[in-house]
């Protein structure tokens, strides 16, 4: 059988994008080992593959080299679409302020409560993308974050046509050109309609507080900085960043968790091992069986930027490659964390990796703002989960011709 680099060598150059994208995809972990070994890094006219821990780990981290300057232009002037700006450090400080670690355990146990609760009332099946990977992070956005009040569509569709656009609708997502319009189209329209709800929840929020209310939600948070004019920090900075936190804890916790749980099942030996684990009353030691499997599959297989300066990758080994300015460079994460200069092992499954070197919420200045949140949410909707006795799954996880999760069914023994 030829290899992938042989098949990629004998593909005309205009077609070598759409084959190394199914190939990124749909056979991931061969072809990067592949790649790994004898062309780390890929260059096409479309863009660059990055696959080695450590010019990975160059890429994410040197923002001044690798930017993200792709992403600004959807994000409408939000900090994470940009780089060394004051708005970035100043409002990304706030919102980290305003995200107490010390809410952490009351957030877990949030999750764990609501989602025992969902599966209790599913009589033995479920849909675990819409009801449960969805379906939480709505009800912890409702309940944590203030929107108590909200239509939980509504919230979904402002996060998921957010996520879908300013991650997946690229030139190098080879899109028609009608869907790709329509996708932008659905934001644009999400964001009007999302800016309107949290333009009047911010005016009954300073109300209240005139009236001496203490609300402690993370937009009451945010206009108590904005009053005090201690910060180039006004209301409707408040507003934009409240969006933000609606739109990055809906799809990626419906994505990772879904992978993670579909991934486990298909292990039977693991699974019989993290159900023990997340039997336990220490759930931490159940969180790695999580990531491990996310290392396997995760949310997002890789990283863009653009490139801004001459950069020479591999630096001082045979595969040294200098990238160009205005190269768009995709940091292929995925197959990152299967580096054996990095990872001991790297096909075996250990959860009890440490999670610090692999890339589930990025790294760098543009690490996920929610991480702390994330890494209790995703893996508690999974625990509770592998609770359930005799859970199998029903079906494949169905992506619907998208680019994420949008089925997967679940069942497990009633009595």
């Amino acid at each position: 059988m030829p290899t992938y680099l042989r098949r990629f060598d004998k593909t005309p150059a205009d077609k070598r994008w759409p084959l190394v994208r199914k190939w990124l995809f749909e056979e991931p972990l061969p072809f990067f080992a592949e790649l790994r070994k004898s062309r780390p890094i890929l260059a096409m006219p479309e863009l660059t593959l990055v696959t080695r821990f450590y010019d990975c780990e160059t890429v994410l981290r040197r923002f001044d080299a690798f930017s993200v300057a792709p992403y600004d232009p959807k994000m409408n002037g939000y900090w994470m679409g940009q780089d060394d700006t004051a708005m970035h450090w100043r409002e990304k400080s706030v919102m980290r302020s305003i995200l107490d670690f010390e809410d952490i355990p009351g957030i877990r146990a949030f999750v764990a409560e609501k989602t025992a609760s969902i599966l209790k009332n599913a009589n033995g099946s479920i849909d675990a993308v819409n009801e449960l990977g969805r379906g939480v992070p709505i009800a912890l956005v409702q309940e944590k974050f203030g929107f108590a009040d909200s239509d939980p569509k509504k919230l979904f569709e402002w996060s998921y046509w957010n996520q879908v656009d300013e991650f997946w609708n690229y030139s190098w997502d080879l899109l028609p050109k009608a869907q790709h319009d329509d996708i932008v189209a659905k934001h644009q329209t999400a964001n009007a309609e999302m800016g309107a709800y949290l333009g009047g929840l911010a005016q009954r929020r300073g109300k209240e507080m005139q009236a001496g209310q203490a609300n402690n939600d993370p937009l009451s948070r945010l206009l108590r900085v904005a009053l005090s004019k201690g910060l180039r920090f006004d209301a409707t900075r408040a507003v934009v960043n409240t969006g933000g936190l609606l739109v990055g804890a809906v799809e990626t916790t419906s994505h990772a968790a879904t992978n993670a749980i579909a991934g486990l099942l298909k292990r039977p030996d693991v699974l019989a091992q993290a159900r023990a684990a997340a039997a336990a009353n220490d759930p931490s030691a159940f969180d790695g069986y999580v990531f491990e499997e996310m290392r396997f599959k995760p949310a997002f297989p890789y990283f863009f930027r653009r490139c801004e300066q001459p950069t020479v990758l591999s630096d001082g080994t045979k595969h040294a490659t200098e990238v160009k300015p205005g190269t768009i460079v995709f940091a292929v994460t995925h197959s990152a964390m299967f580096d054996s200069d990095v990872f001991a092992d790297p096909e075996s499954f250990d959860p009890t990796r440490p999670t610090s070197n692999m890339f589930h919420f990025g790294l760098g200045i543009h690490e996920c703002l929610g991480r702390a949140i994330g890494y209790v949410m995703i893996p508690e909707i999974v625990r509770q989960c592998l609770l359930l006795p005799g859970l199998e799954a029903a079906g494949p996880v169905d992506y619907k011709g998208g680019p994420v999760p949008e089925y997967f069914p679940i069942r497990w023994k009633t009595n």
